[in-house]
């Protein structure tokens, strides 16, 4: 992420970058992993809240074609920005949006046995339909489970008049290469496969991506790695950061005698402390859970969160920093290498996808790069 950003930033203050050529690269660097299996951009949460009107069209210019969204809305907002791009629905449709997914050239994933019989009575209609088939292999939460599985094995005909893209499920543990539920969903995902008529199959996540080429298939569904979430929890990061963000010090005030810090007192000061206080707050999705816990950074001077994280502001211990930086304008990296998107969420006591999403709407918000 850029030292410096540009001066617009500055003018308006606290400001959201977002890298595009990182994510392009992390594209890239994940397509890689599986040479022979196609690779599709997971854009839901508004690019997990980072803009998919940026995020999406900056991925299919580096060629991506394939992408996936959760609800119908953000498919049909995505449409014009993506003309000629597969746009995938995780959660379906609702009945009586069958023709809105086929007058917008999207596709549904069928997550239960009525939406495959729903779908095949459009397809009567409409002709040949497309669609991804998703069958519960441990997440116990969308998708086909075991009885209405064996109904279409028993009755292939079901999907007569689908053009079954492919075949997916969802890994719940892909983060924990050990844990043995990711053996056993990818024995289940094979053997409910196995039931099937022959068809192309996804099963990997971000992190699947990295438990090995059993679990490749033929399509990767990547999501929190594009945006510099670290798939492999526990080692380095192979992925480039994406976001970084910054504040300028709105006001560096000197407390030489014992006194409390913000709402409900709960830190308080017992020797000379510099306290800077900047303009993130639980409203731009820093979240409360940070007081007293978080840190910033201007440049490789750390910047402890003192007192409880507020709406507007937050208040940081600003003792470390030089007199010619303790002043107000001085920019502070709330997100940056110094102190990347995992920390933070682990600061927090979450995870990174939480943060993401949270970002607010006041931020000024610099895209670098790409399409943007």
């Amino acid at each position: 992420m850029p030292a410096n950003l540009p001066e617009a930033a500055h003018s308006t203050g606290t400001a959201l970058t977002i890298d595009l050529d990182a994510v392009i690269r992390n594209y890239r660097l994940l397509q890689a992993k599986a040479p022979n299996a196609g690779c599709a951009a997971v854009v839901k949460a508004d690019a997990y809240g980072l803009g998919a009107k940026h995020v999406a069209p900056a991925l299919a210019a580096a060629g991506c074609k394939i992408f996936f969204v959760a609800h119908l809305g953000e498919a049909l907002n995505l449409r014009p920005r993506l003309p000629g791009a597969t746009i995938c629905v995780f959660n379906g449709f609702a009945p009586g949006a069958e023709s809105t997914f086929i007058q917008n050239d999207l596709v549904p994933v069928l997550n239960s046995l009525e939406a495959v019989k729903s779908w095949a009575k459009s397809a009567k209609t409409a002709g040949r339909l497309p669609a991804l088939l998703h069958t519960d292999t441990g997440m116990s939460r969308l998708g086909l489970d075991e009885r209405e599985l064996g109904h279409i094995a028993d009755e292939p005909g079901l999907l007569s008049g689908l053009d079954i893209r492919w075949f997916m499920s969802h890994l719940a543990v892909a983060d924990e290469p050990d844990h043995p539920l990711n053996s056993g969903q990818l024995e289940r995902f094979g053997a409910a496969r196995a039931r099937l008529p022959a068809m192309k199959a996804s099963l990997a996540n971000s992190s699947g991506i990295f438990l090995g080429s059993s679990f490749h298939f033929d399509l990767l569904r990547p999501g929190s790695a594009l945006y510099g979430v670290n798939p492999v929890p526990g080692q380095a990061n192979p992925m480039e950061p994406v976001v970084g963000l910054q504040a300028p010090i709105l006001q560096v005030r000197e407390i030489d005698s014992p006194r409390s810090v913000g709402y409900g007192a709960t830190h308080s000061v017992t020797k000379p402390t510099k306290i800077a206080t900047i303009a993130v707050g639980y409203a731009d999705g820093y979240l409360r859970s940070l007081s007293n816990r978080g840190r910033c950074t201007v440049g490789r001077h750390n910047l402890p969160v003192i007192g409880r994280v507020s709406m507007d502001l937050m208040t940081l211990d600003a003792s470390a920093l030089p007199a010619r930086l303790a002043k107000p304008g001085t920019m502070v990296e709330v997100i940056s290498k110094h102190h990347p998107i995992d920390a933070v969420a682990q600061d927090a006591g979450t995870i990174a996808y939480e943060i993401l999403t949270s970002l607010g709407a006041r931020y000024t918000r610099i895209y670098l790069g790409g399409a943007a």
